[in-house]
């Protein structure tokens, strides 16, 4: 049986960029060998006959929204009936893995129950077909050194968790901006160690435009993120990496260091994660970020503006 089994939702094949990142990450996944079962989810050109290609599992019966964009919850459905690993990840199709993402799950699960791991990534074009035997790395590892960007802390490219974790999930859509959030504000509304493991855990994001959705527009900007965000139960859910409650850093677990913007952050949504009272967080943040609260309800009408001529 292996130790994770990650699931991903690819884009179509179709645009050759797109084509060739997502290939060069399922390259990356079938590098990690037999810890790792791969699932393909979706029926978009290109991804069963990717999936045959690289010897992964292909799981084209994804229910999807009244758009037609694949559902989160369906998504996570399909890779958790694969098998029984005891560990599930759900990884962007365009994130090159490397064996650290293995042994940081090992390290992990060794210490906790429950968990959310995720992390930070690094940015870089990449217009070329990947290698990832021992040279091939080494000479991306170069690459990364000298032109990769390391993103901010919003959002994650992957969830790695027990399979006891995350076992009903919202009908968010994917590829759109919330529901990644939402994972991270859920864990901790549970209870559960949120560990940021973007010092251990390396992973790579291949730059691409946004040619593949609706008018080209990033994905914040589409109605569905308003979607999301209210099935996630509303702003305040948008939780991002420093709301996580662990760390692991050179191979060590420990609790997410201090400090006072970390203090005030806690102090915002502990009415929220403890007392799941929306209002007082609300309020809260409100007295605590006046200008991003204005600039919020005009966001919210503006995508209350969108769904209605969508």
């Amino acid at each position: 049986m292996p130790l994770i089994t990650l699931f991903s939702a690819p884009k179509p094949f179709t645009n050759p960029h797109i084509g060739l990142i997502q290939r060069n990450a399922l390259a990356s996944w079938q590098a990690l060998g037999p810890d790792v079962a791969v699932a393909l989810v979706g029926d978009e050109p290109g991804i069963a006959e990717a999936a045959a290609e690289f010897g992964f599992t292909h799981l084209p019966q994804v229910a999807v929204s009244a758009l037609g964009t694949p559902l989160i919850s369906s998504i996570f459905a399909l890779g958790r009936g694969l098998n029984d690993s005891p560990y599930l990840a759900y990884v962007n199709a365009d994130i090159l893995l490397f064996a650290d993402f293995v042994d940081c799950t090992r390290r992990v699960g060794a210490e906790l129950e429950r968990f959310l791991m995720v992390g930070r990534r690094w940015n870089l074009r990449v217009e070329e077909a990947l290698r990832f035997e021992p040279e091939g790395q080494a000479a991306l590892k170069q690459k990364l050194r000298a032109e990769g960007r390391l993103h901010a802390r919003a959002g994650s490219d992957y969830f790695i968790f027990p399979r006891t974790c995350f076992v009903q999930i919202p009908d968010f859509t994917v590829g759109r901006a919330g529901w990644d959030n939402w994972m991270i504000y859920h864990a901790r509304a549970q209870g559960w160690p949120v560990v940021d493991a973007s010092s251990d855990l390396q992973i790579i994001h291949q730059d691409h435009d946004y040619s593949h959705l609706p008018d080209g527009q990033q994905h914040y900007r589409l109605p569905e993120t308003g979607e999301n965000v209210r099935l996630a139960g509303g702003w305040r859910t948008i939780f991002v990496l420093d709301d996580a409650s662990h760390q692991l850093r050179n191979g060590k677990l420990s609790a997410f260091p201090l400090s006072w913007k970390k203090f005030w952050r806690e102090v915002q949504h502990y009415p929220l994660l403890k007392w799941h009272n929306y209002a007082l967080t609300q309020i809260l943040f409100t007295l605590f970020h006046p200008k991003r609260a204005w600039g919020e309800f005009w966001k919210k009408r503006a995508f209350a503006e969108a769904s209605k001529e969508a």
